[in-house]
C-alpha cells in the first residue's frame, strides 16, 4: 500500500511537471516566432562580388628552370594590397595542384599578407623588413616605385622543397607575378609568420630585398 502522502506529493509533482512543459513549449514557440519574425524584416542584399579580370602570372617550371607569363581570368578587388594576395594565391594554388610543373604544396592560404609601402630611398639604405602600419601602406597610394612586403605562412615554409633552385624559382614567380600586375612594384621583401627569416627552406636568401623587374622573363606571354 502506498501512503496517502506519497500519493498527494506524486500528483503535485507531475503537475508540476505538466506545467513546467507547457510553459517551455510556450517559450520556445515564441523564440520561433521572433526568430522568424527577424529574418523577414532583415534587408536582403546580394553578396558582392568583384569583377573578373586578366592577371598575368610568372610560373615556374622545375624542367627548365624557367617562368613563364601566363594570363589567367580571376576576380579581382580593387584594393592593390588585397588584389596583390588574390593574384599570389592563385599563382601558389598553381604550384599545389597535382600536376604542377613546379610543385609547392600550401595553395591561396600560404600567403598571410601583402603590404605595400613607398619603396625606400636608395640613400636610406634602410634593410629593415618589419611588418608595416597601416599608416605606411595609406602613403602608397602616392604615385612612385613600391616595396612589397610579402608575409608567407610557416607551413609553407616548412613544407617547401629545399634546394636553391627550386626554393629561387619560387621567390622570382612571386616577385615577377607583382611586377606583372602592379608595375609600381619594384622591390619585394619577405616575411614568414610576420617575422625576418634567414632563407626560405635552406637556401634562398629572404634577409635581403629583390628587385622585381629582375624575374619577369622578356619571352611572350603564354594563355
Amino acid at each position: 500500500m502506498i501512503a496517502r502522502h506519497q500519493t498527494v506529493l506524486f500528483a503535485v509533482l507531475l503537475a508540476a511537471s505538466v506545467a513546467m512543459g507547457g510553459v517551455l513549449w510556450h517559450l520556445r514557440d515564441r523564440a520561433h516566432q521572433r526568430l522568424l519574425a527577424g529574418e523577414d524584416s532583415a534587408p536582403t542584399q546580394a553578396p558582392q562580388v568583384a569583377p573578373a579580370e586578366q592577371a598575368t602570372l610568372l610560373v615556374a617550371s622545375d624542367s627548365d628552370n624557367s617562368l613563364r607569363a601566363q594570363v589567367q581570368t580571376l576576380p579581382l578587388p580593387q584594393d592593390a594590397e588585397s588584389r596583390a594576395r588574390v593574384i599570389l594565391g592563385r599563382l601558389l594554388d598553381l604550384y599545389a595542384a597535382p600536376d604542377s610543373p613546379h610543385p609547392v604544396p600550401g595553395g591561396v592560404s600560404s600567403v598571410a599578407q601583402v603590404f605595400l609601402v613607398p619603396a625606400p630611398d636608395p640613400a636610406s639604405n634602410s634593410n629593415d623588413p618589419k611588418s608595416p602600419d597601416k599608416s605606411d601602406s595609406a602613403k602608397a597610394a602616392a604615385d612612385g616605385p613600391l616595396l612589397a612586403v610579402v608575409n608567407l605562412t610557416g607551413n609553407f615554409a616548412a613544407n617547401h622543397p629545399s634546394g636553391l633552385e627550386t626554393e629561387t624559382l619560387t621567390v622570382q614567380s612571386i616577385c615577377g607575378t607583382l611586377h606583372a600586375n602592379l608595375p609600381r612594384v619594384t622591390e619585394v621583401r619577405f616575411l614568414v609568420d610576420g617575422q625576418p627569416r634567414a632563407t626560405l627552406a635552406g637556401h634562398a636568401d629572404l634577409t635581403r630585398t629583390y628587385l622585381a623587374a629582375d624575374a619577369v622573363p622578356t619571352e611572350g606571354v603564354h594563355p
